[in-house]
């Protein structure tokens, strides 16, 4: 085993805060303002221009995105969405809590994310939206996706969570099409702490979003407890409370202007290990497309071939712990989960591309302040594991 003892852990992610965020937050805290106002107000406005949308609101997570979007939709009992199973929990969750079956279909070997031309067969009289997850970044095929829905008289809602600086044929993610969900996780491109948006062209779906985010109330809290608000309001709907706080807003602020050279950076790192990493029997690397596309990285994912390896994917995991280096786990196949194979019906074998990226996927460290020493040790100790030599 590689001498890592006297080594820091390496995690797979690590958020990037510079001081001038910092300070950010330490003069809302002042300001004696920390709960939804200007900050968040600016921050959203940043949002609209980064992405070239008329609609930005930010919310408590990207969960409470999804399942805003859906509410807004007004889902009947039995309503489908379809969806990918190679994603995390809450795009399944969500539909269910907004009162929709979640229907899926399966994944691309290559790139983990939906198989378009699965789409229309899975298309019933109760389908109402088509829900695609831009895996680790990497956006979906979006051009035949749109005229299956346009088609098919569907809404598209985009789990973009991993997405936020993406681009499609030119074109950032949120700058077109219907509905998209960013999140600012702190594992993700850029963070608030936790947090996330609705961006949307459609100005019906964006006033509901604004009024379920905080009670159903007909105007914000900042607007009520300035010198010129009343305390006075309407609830017009019950809702949520999903608003989001200047303090996240005051870390958004200078994630956002930062965004473009994180990616670059990720880029680099995820280029290094594609490079790196060819030809290694124990591993499958990721696949892009050929359509052209900006990749945002926010994950880089590569599959443990058992049998080359002489181990499992969790082995292999654990070994790497032992080695001080940290990887993640994106994701278990969401329709293997106990609850909706209770609920829907799903079984092993229903999607079995998705099935085997399941049981191999590992997610290797990536982050924009990991340092090629950093990017080193993963190799080294990748090597030593697999017992290569480099």
């Amino acid at each position: 085993m590689a001498n890592t003892a006297q080594e820091e852990f390496l995690p797979f992610s690590r958020p990037s805060i510079d001081q001038a965020t910092i300070d950010e937050v330490v003069d809302c805290l002042r300001s004696g303002w920390i709960t939804t106002g200007p900050r968040v107000q600016q921050f959203e406005d940043d949002l609209k221009s980064y992405l070239g949308a008329p609609h930005a609101l930010t919310l408590t997570s990207a969960t409470a995105g999804l399942h805003l979007a859906l509410v807004a939709m007004r889902l009947k009992p039995g309503d489908e969405v379809i969806t990918t199973p190679m994603t995390f929990a809450a795009t399944l969750n969500t539909i269910v809590l907004a009162g929709g079956k979640p229907v899926l279909v399966d994944v691309e070997p290559g790139t983990y994310n939906m198989d378009v031309g699965k789409i229309e067969k899975a298309i019933t009289k109760r389908t109402r939206a088509i829900m695609p997850v831009h895996f680790a970044g990497l956006p979906v095929d979006l051009d035949p996706l749109y005229a299956i829905a346009d088609k098919h008289n569907l809404r598209v809602i985009e789990d973009a969570a991993h997405a936020i600086g993406t681009e499609y044929k030119g074109r950032r993610i949120g700058s077109f099409g219907d509905i998209q969900v960013f999140s600012f996780h702190p594992n993700k491109n850029m963070t608030t702490g936790e947090g996330g948006c609705v961006v949307t062209r459609d100005d019906k779906i964006a006033s509901d979003v604004a009024l379920l985010r905080f009670h159903g109330m007909d105007r914000e809290a900042w607007s009520r407890f300035g010198k010129k608000g009343s305390q006075h309001y309407e609830i017009i709907a019950p809702g949520y409370k999903y608003n989001m706080m200047d303090i996240q807003a005051a870390i958004g602020l200078h994630q956002l202007k930062r965004l473009d050279g994180f990616i670059k950076r990720r880029t680099e790192i995820a280029s290094r290990y594609q490079k790196l990493l060819d030809g290694w029997p124990q591993l499958s690397l990721p696949v892009e497309p050929n359509y052209r596309h900006l990749h945002a990285w926010h994950l880089y994912t590569p599959l443990i071939n058992p049998e080359a390896a002489g181990m499992s994917r969790d082995a292999f995991m654990q070994g790497m712990k032992e080695r001080n280096i940290g990887t993640g786990l994106h994701y278990r196949a969401v329709h293997l989960y106990p609850y909706y194979r209770e609920q829907f019906g799903f079984k092993q074998g229903d999607f079995p591309h998705a099935e085997i990226i399941s049981e191999r996927i590992v997610s290797l460290p990536l982050f924009p302040n990991m340092t090629g020493k950093d990017h080193e040790r993963v190799i080294a100790a990748m090597a030593d594991l697999f017992g290569r030599k480099l």
